[in-house]
């Protein structure tokens, strides 16, 4: 009860206009000045009303929190359900419409602990069907007032059906699109893979991303793959197989700890196969982390040996300053302080250029770069790409390794394939410009016509240079280390390389990174293959050898020949009149 003097400061506030404690306060202020005359029994009825309006608001209060909080829940809910049905992705095709990768429907458990009537019981009953759940942790999270988690994503339908049958009150299910690739291991490092919330991760998966379908998600505007066009890739499943099994047999028959290949379509820059081995699953992207599971053509920088030669020469007949017929001294090594430039298997004698290239001479090459000087090989090198990242659809491209201080020595070794460490598919995109007219075609793996090349083509050589590296890469074929590449009924051209690995700063002799390019057919050549061998041991059949025109120059060899009719290149078991116009006419080496 009041105290006489309260009721009066009470008063005289309502008589100033100042009710206490806000409008609630002053309501209840005005009743009791309205009953004050009426004594204790007006009193004692304001205080019951008092307390009823403040039961009332309580009331009134707690519920709407009940109901925010209600709300939050199933806004959660509402959200993983709608971000599970529209996650949707393109399918991912090869260049002749099998698919690589597609969605299919799948399910995830949810639960909600505010309707869990047993937590104990509902835990003990969903780790009998997922015998991988922590089930302390499960207990834990179904003992919340909370309105929605994941018990289980990507369920199978096997593990639905006992599910269902459980009946727990408070749990249920949620389509989801699930990432799928039925061909498995094939073209795993170009596709990538996506997460466990269909989200590009590498590779293909995550360029798609990048092209705005996460913002088309974002807005309701994609609910299924339906409402997607497919990706259409310039790989071809075919020879994507073939090129894979021929590998894993060549890194079985040359104990090499790993292998990669590919084929480059030099007129269109599309890229048609490319295997890297050791690789892995996508439907289990775990195997994508392991460290020896990377890209090669990509992601890999190597030193490629002597493959680079082909840049060197055709620097050098682009220069103006030699042409096909031009002599160079390799009949003593060259000399840089305490470093000696030999030739593998010396001639020791003045070479032409066409045998520099034959017989794959490091002193003849090292001459070469260096009477040009080294700003002009340097300058070469950047214009066909040698020098700076490369671009493509893929988001996993490295950056080549680059000498710090450029002097004449680095030039020089340079000039036949070390010091300096490119991606694969850098060097195979500016070999590829040597023999296809000399146009450099930035590589793509989406599909395209060769109109649509030649908008993105940079000159780089001249066509006669090309034809004479054409005219080069057929004479080691024929007459040099590229000999075990020819394949009867088809006019293959190429080079080796064989790069000592460096290990632990230091090169190793005897240990071994082998590479070959192989174009055919060399006279009008339409692809390129790439193969390489990472240190492949000798065998019997190679009398010793482990060098590149023992194994990745037969390797090359054994995919033209499985993937050549796929490619639509015809067998030719008479070898053209005149192949090499401009080089008869000039009375070339190996012409007469």
């Amino acid at each position: 009860m009041s105290s006489p003097d309260r009721d009066q400061s009470e008063s005289e506030a309502l008589a100033e206009g100042e009710p206490p404690g806000g409008l609630f306060g002053g309501f209840i202020a005005g009743l009791r000045e309205l009953f004050r005359l009426r004594g204790d029994k007006g009193r004692a009825r304001i205080g019951l009303a008092a307390f009823a309006f403040t039961i009332l608001f309580a009331a009134l209060s707690g519920r709407l929190v009940q109901l925010g909080i209600a709300a939050d829940d199933e806004e959660a809910m509402r959200r993983a359900s709608v971000s599970s049905l529209g996650t949707a992705r393109p399918d991912i095709v090869d260049r002749n419409g099998e698919i690589l990768a597609t969605d299919v429907m799948s399910y995830s458990v949810f639960a909600e602990p505010r309707n869990i009537i047993d937590p104990d019981e509902a835990t003990e009953l969903l780790t009998t069907v997922f015998h991988d759940l922590d089930s302390r942790r499960l207990r834990e999270q179904l003992s919340t007032d909370r309105g929605f988690i994941y018990v289980k994503r990507e369920i199978s339908p096997r593990q639905r059906a006992e599910v269902h049958r459980l009946g727990i009150p408070g749990v249920g299910f949620l389509p989801e699109h699930k990432r799928v690739y039925p061909n498995g291991f094939a073209a795993a490092h170009v596709l990538g893979y996506a997460n466990i919330d269909n989200e590009g991760i590498a590779g293909i998966e995550k360029w798609v991303d990048g092209q705005g379908l996460q913002d088309l998600e974002g807005v309701g505007l994609l609910k299924s793959a339906a409402d997607l066009r497919a990706v259409e890739l310039s790989l071809d499943l075919r020879v994507q197989h073939a090129m894979r099994d021929e590998l894993l047999k060549a890194m079985e028959a040359f104990s090499a700890i790993a292998a990669a290949g590919l084929v480059l379509d030099v007129r269109t820059g599309e890229v048609v196969a490319l295997v890297s081995l050791p690789d892995f699953d996508p439907n289990n992207p775990v195997e994508a982390q392991e460290a020896d599971n990377i890209n090669r053509i990509n992601v890999g920088v190597y030193e490629m040996g002597s493959t680079l030669k082909a840049l060197t020469v055709a620097m050098a007949l682009e220069s103006g300053e030699f042409d096909i017929n031009s002599t160079f001294d390799a009949r003593a090594p060259l000399q840089f302080g305490r470093q000696r430039i030999r030739d593998y298997r010396g001639q020791d004698r003045i070479l032409n250029v066409p045998e520099v290239f034959v017989h794959s001479s490091n002193i003849g090459t090292a001459r070469m770069a260096l009477e040009l000087g080294v700003e002009h090989h340097r300058e070469f090198l950047r214009r066909t790409g040698q020098l700076e990242r490369l671009e493509t659809e893929l988001p996993e491209n490295a950056a080549p390794l680059v000498p710090r201080r450029w002097t004449e020595i680095n030039t020089a070794t340079i000039a036949f394939g070390h010091g300096l460490a490119v991606a694969p598919l850098q060097a195979a995109m500016a070999t590829a410009a040597l023999v296809n007219g000399g146009m450099m075609i930035p590589p793509t793996f989406i599909k395209r016509s060769e109109e649509e090349a030649r908008r993105d083509a940079t000159r780089v050589i001249s066509e006669e240079t090309s034809e004479a590296m054409r005219y080069v890469m057929r004479l080691n074929a024929e007459r040099g280390s590229a000999g075990n590449s020819a394949i009867a009924g088809f006019y293959v051209g190429g080079k080796t390389g064989s790069a000592q690995k460096v290990v632990d700063g230091r090169y190793v002799e005897g240990v071994l990174l082998t590479t070959f390019f192989a174009v055919a057919p060399a006279d009008d050549p339409r692809y390129l293959f790439l193969t390489i061998l990472d240190e492949p041991k000798a065998t019997p059949d190679t009398h010793g050898f482990n060098t590149a025109g023992w194994n990745a120059a037969p390797t090359a060899g054994n995919i033209i020949k499985r993937t050549a009719h796929l490619l639509d290149i015809p067998p030719r078991f008479n070898p053209p009149e005149q192949p090499f116009p401009l080089m008869t006419r000039l009375g070339a080496w190996g012409t007469q």
